[in-house]
């Protein structure tokens, strides 16, 4: 059964925004760290950013200044506005949630998964 679910994802121009979300059931949605990464086909996956339950947030540099996470508890909801698009954000993006890890930014620490939306952006 799925815990994350993402919704959101599409095709822009550059320059362009979009907003991504990700529902999860309570439990995931307690976890102490949100995140969403990316991974553009031949590539690694990448960290794009995250948030504490306490509202702590961390960036990739590629991505400071242009993207904005947040979560929503109330709604077990987290996002992603993502604004400046450029080509190089292509991706499918995925939101992750996990109770510890050292290095936030990185996914092998996460435990659960979405099973991503994809974002395509022309230049």
């Amino acid at each position: 059964q799925a815990r994350l679910v993402e919704f959101g994802g599409g095709s822009v121009q550059a320059g362009g925004s979009l907003s991504l979300s990700c529902l999860g059931n309570g439990g995931t949605f307690s976890m102490y760290y949100l995140g969403w990464f990316r991974q553009a086909p031949g590539k690694e996956r990448e960290g794009v950013a995250t948030i504490t339950k306490y509202g702590a947030t961390e960036y990739t540099d590629s991505v400071k200044g242009r993207f904005t996470i947040s979560r929503d508890s109330a709604v077990n909801t987290l996002y992603l506005q993502m604004n400046s698009l450029k080509p190089e954000d292509t991706a499918m993006y995925f939101c992750a949630a996990t109770d510890y890890t050292p290095t936030p930014l990185e996914g092998d620490g996460y435990s659960d998964w979405g099973q991503g939306t994809q974002v395509t952006v022309s230049s």
